[in-house]
């Protein structure tokens, strides 16, 4: 998937991974134009004026600027920043280029890099220091299509994660304190990791309000020829992406790849002995890899013939190949292949005349299997509690917890101290939007997973908020 680099946290994609980024850009890019959004690139460098214009905005990101001092040998009269995010790099253009109602709304993305210098254990896909997203700066004449936008987006990433990578998300809401700086408010579809018991993150879709369009002055004249302020939006999903898929469906064996995104989605390995039809095995096998790709299969035969059948199992088991067709001269003789899951190992005979279709059925169920096991072991570990007793004790056992939650910073903050550990501390994910069934008397409740948040109501002691351990 990646090679290390000579720089701590940068890797590099090698195309097993580069390959999943293409599919799922492919998915998007064509969603968001359907939108009307349309794609731009603005310039990777930042001027220090401009990047500190939105002081809130931009101080939640100060630490992992990186500068360029530089030229050559020559010294910068000023520093450049690269970019962390786009927020300011953006609009002071979006300034420029509204100016009445007819230019709304606007709607850009842009796939690009961004760097931030990590300094607590950079871990490649989940804490690089450079990494690939798409990042979405739209502005609206009016809060409510900004706020539509935003649900939209939101439900674009919800199907990258569980229809193309077969991870089960929650979409909600995120605490004020955990919201995007400078913004109005965040959502978020958020995964669990059952084998470690943390969340993470996935994507994130933002409501900026009119913060920025204020610090930019992103002003128009509306239809009765009044100076009005825009409304706006900014929305990104990562690389991250990839290593959450690895961390949910992983295995002892190595990875576990969804059909939709695996490079290979079927590897055809021939298995000859001493005596047998060797080059009637290999034509099987090239006719078989011909007539899945022509259905549209992404199929592959392996030939080398320095490595022996067992170990080229191991090896594309190791890759996450979601279906493996073996072809012996028993198969030949009776014209049909034996097809291996990697998901749960089972194993089956198909007739060569119907093989394109059973394939097909197969990835599909093997992705759905993927989904529904994942989704199990994610339900599994979700624990409603009201008590703080039971929240320490859900968190101990590394449950994503489910707590009424009261949003309120001073709360947040002293749940964050007083479960803080070797581990870390508990933190919000986010105020699902499917609610359970409230209790008399509270607000909503909020996701919580080893890193939990809870709501200390004045004077009864009773649970509030829901948290995470940090990644």
């Amino acid at each position: 998937m990646i090679e290390y680099y000579d720089i701590s946290g940068c890797y590099i994609l090698r195309p097993w991974a580069m390959s999943i980024w293409e599919i799922m850009q492919s998915f998007f890019d064509a969603e968001i134009k359907k939108m009307k959004i349309k794609n731009c690139y603005f310039p990777l460098f930042v001027s220090p004026g401009v990047l500190q214009k939105e002081k809130d905005h931009i101080e939640g990101f100060a630490p992992e600027v990186a500068w360029v001092t530089k030229s050559g040998e020559s010294e910068l009269e000023v520093p450049i920043a690269i970019r962390p995010t786009s927020e300011t790099v953006m609009y002071p253009y979006f300034s420029k280029w509204i100016r009445g109602h007819r230019d709304l709304p606007l709607r850009l993305n842009q796939w690009c890099n961004v760097v931030r210098w990590e300094f607590s254990h950079p871990t490649p896909f989940i804490r690089s220091r450079e990494f690939l997203w798409q990042e979405g700066h739209t502005a609206f004449a009016t809060k409510e299509e900004a706020d539509a936008e935003v649900l939209d987006i939101l439900e674009l990433y919800r199907r990258i994660y569980e229809e193309y990578l077969a991870v089960p998300v929650t979409k909600g809401k995120k605490s004020e304190l955990e919201k995007f700086a400078g913004g109005l408010y965040t959502t978020t579809v958020e995964a669990f990791i059952p084998n470690t018991g943390r969340g993470i993150q996935g994507a994130t879709s933002h409501c900026l309000g009119q913060n920025f369009a204020k610090m930019f002055e992103i002003n128009y004249e509306n239809e009765k020829g009044e100076k009005a302020m825009v409304w706006q939006n900014s929305w990104a999903y990562t690389t991250r992406t990839i290593g959450v898929m690895i961390m949910v469906h992983g295995d002892d064996k190595g990875l576990v790849m969804p059909p939709k995104v695996a490079a290979i989605q079927v590897i055809v390995i021939p298995v000859p002995f001493k005596e047998a039809n060797t080059q009637g095995i290999f034509d099987a096998c090239a006719t078989t890899v011909k007539k899945l790709n022509e259905s549209g299969i992404r199929a592959e035969a392996d030939f080398r013939d320095n490595y022996s059948p067992g170990w080229k199992y191991s090896h594309w088991e190791m890759k996450g190949v979601p279906l493996r067709i073996e072809i012996g001269p028993k198969d030949l003789e009776k014209n049909q292949v034996r097809a291996v899951r990697r998901d749960t190992g089972s194993k089956d005979d198909i007739p060569m005349d119907s093989i394109a279709e059973q394939v097909k059925d197969l990835l599909a169920t093997i992705q759905q299997n993927l989904f529904d096991v994942a989704k199990q072991k994610r339900d599994a570990c979700v624990q409603v509690v009201k008590t703080w007793d039971e929240f320490v004790k859900a968190l101990n056992q590394k449950k994503l917890v489910l707590a009424p939650w009261c949003d309120e910073e001073d709360v947040e903050k002293d749940v964050k101290t007083r479960t803080k550990g070797e581990m870390g501390a508990a933190k919000t994910l986010c105020s699902p939007f499917d609610q359970p069934e409230l209790l008399e008397g509270t607000a909503s409740y909020s996701h919580i997973t080893p890193k939990a948040l809870l709501n200390i109501d004045r004077s009864l002691i009773s649970l509030c908020l829901v948290y995470v351990w940090h990644i």
